[in-house]
């Protein structure tokens, strides 16, 4: 069999980070691992390619042509894509295999596609596998059973012909999340029971990443790393840990958590001695009554901001998530949120609108309020919202629009920038900077250009560039590195556009 895996477009968001990229030569944020891993477990013997076209790959007639099955997996946020490239692939006569988190919940929206296999990969391809042996196919594979981890391959990582294309690369160790907050897809998609692989499957792909030449940054995809924290702590961070001293600390981590991470001190300071430099929290909303709204209890009856702190102080960046449109959002939630945010130190923030993805709690709770009205776009940043807000749709809309326009103008974000320079521990956090400076050194001449000296905000640039140089200098490629970031947010959400018009 000749397998032709396409991965589709991505678009320009907050995730994309396509406007950063540039400053580092990269074609892409992150590599497409679930294709990856659907490879690993097809037939060794089959000829496979993968088509990367978030990361600019060509895929020509040619290729659908010599391809006895195109798979294709997405998330809901690529659905253009995909329905371009399924238009593209039925008129050349190709026979697609689709699967991944867009058409597990959507799968009624594409009658193009040959066949369905849907969930967890590891149990129902296998299925689809053995029918395809006996010449007795169906069209739709799905279970609600979920896969053991621990028989989870390897990813095809050899079908990448070039790593260096992406800016970080990824792992999963788990899935599954204790949670329960109702707009969120990810216990829908993997359950409430956190399933993990073992250390030695942890370590097994980290090597085949080092030999493969990769000594940059690694993303743990798991929504929610700490979710198992005994075997965490007593198991995977201490085999992480050797990993990286034996390979002279090669790989720094990143990875999402939730809150209650700032709880677990010792867990913390092994994820920082075992290379974690950054962690994705989903903080949500400073306003109490919305978070116990959508069911986000992990995040009520705390300081969230000294939680926040916390975290920093032992070397880790909080990247934030926040969501405004919730039903119990005040008419002031919009100076709640900014305040918040820079009161945070959080550089990182994205703030998105409520949105309702298919099958989650808080879909059906507006499909039983009439207030459903379609199917989400994927982002939560587009400005779209797919159900009626009680506030008042214009008002929030001006208000989010607020929240944008000034934590990503240059004066607000720089000074969360210094506000973390400042207050992180400088003494955890050195993993990574020893040799941010060789591989990026394009980068800092190109930030130089473009933030230094073309940019309306220069002038915050240059303080966050002379402070840091002169008095936390171990620090300096992530203030460079943060103020190109910022850079790929006011760029996508049009604020460089904005400030210059208020200055013409």
């Amino acid at each position: 069999m000749k397998i032709l895996l396409i991965y589709p477009a991505y678009p320009e968001t907050f995730w994309s980070y396509k406007y950063a990229l540039k400053f580092v030569s990269k074609k892409a944020s992150l590599p497409p691992l679930g294709l990856l891993t659907v490879a690993a477990i097809l037939p060794a013997d089959w000829e496979k390619k993968l088509v990367d076209l978030s990361a600019g790959d060509d895929l020509s007639d040619h290729d659908i042509h010599w391809a006895d099955f195109v798979f294709i997996g997405a998330m809901s946020i690529q659905r253009k894509s995909v329905k371009e490239l399924i238009m593209r692939c039925k008129k050349l006569g190709a026979t697609i295999v689709a699967g991944g988190p867009l058409f597990t919940t959507s799968y009624q929206d594409f009658d193009q596609v040959d066949y369905l296999v849907l969930n967890e990969a590891e149990v129902t391809l296998p299925e689809f596998l053995d029918d395809l042996g006996k010449g007795n196919l169906r069209r739709i594979y799905t279970s609600k059973e979920k896969a053991n981890l621990e028989n989870s391959p390897v990813p095809a990582w050899e079908l990448i012909d070039n790593l260096k294309k992406y800016n970080t690369l990824c792992i999963q160790y788990s899935r599954g999340c204790p949670f329960n907050c109702d707009f969120c897809d990810v216990t829908l998609l993997f359950g409430h029971k956190v399933r993990t692989k073992s250390q030695f499957q942890l370590i097994k792909e980290l090597d085949k990443l080092y030999q493969l030449g990769w000594c940059e940054g690694i993303f743990v995809v798991d929504d929610n790393f700490i979710a198992n924290k005994k075997k965490l702590h007593d198991e995977v961070l201490p085999a992480m840990i050797q990993w990286n001293e034996e390979k002279n600390h090669c790989f720094s981590f990143s990875t999402q958590a939730s809150v209650n991470i700032a709880d677990e001190e010792e867990l913390m300071n092994m994820m920082v001695k075992a290379g974690f430099d950054s962690v994705f929290i989903g903080i949500e909303t400073p306003n109490q009554e919305s978070l116990q709204e959508c069911h986000k209890n992990q995040n009520t009856n705390r300081d969230l901001i000294a939680s926040i702190h916390k975290v920093q102080h032992y070397g880790m960046q909080v990247t934030g998530g926040f969501i405004v449109g919730f039903d119990h959002d005040p008419p002031h939630i919009f100076d709640d949120m900014i305040n918040f945010i820079q009161n945070s130190g959080i550089v990182t923030a994205m703030v998105g609108l409520l949105n309702a993805p298919i099958g989650t709690k808080l879909y059906h709770r507006l499909i039983k309020e009439n207030r459903f009205l379609k199917s989400p776009s994927g982002s939560n940043t587009d400005f779209t919202i797919n159900f009626i807000p009680k506030m008042d749709y214009q008002e929030l809309l001006r208000g989010y629009q607020k929240i944008l326009r000034t934590i990503y103008a240059p004066q607000y974000y720089y000074e969360r920038v210094l506000s973390l320079i400042k207050n992180i521990n400088i003494k955890l956090f050195k993993i990574r900077t020893s040799r941010f400076r060789w591989i990026y050194l394009s980068a800092f001449i190109r930030s130089i250009w473009y933030l230094g000296i073309k940019e309306r905000g220069r002038k915050y640039y240059w303080k966050i560039f002379f402070w840091t140089l002169f008095h936390r200098p171990k620090l300096f490629p992530a203030a460079i590195s943060y103020s190109i970031t910022g850079f790929h947010f006011r760029k996508i959400f049009g604020v460089s556009e904005a400030l210059k018009e208020q200055t013409d």
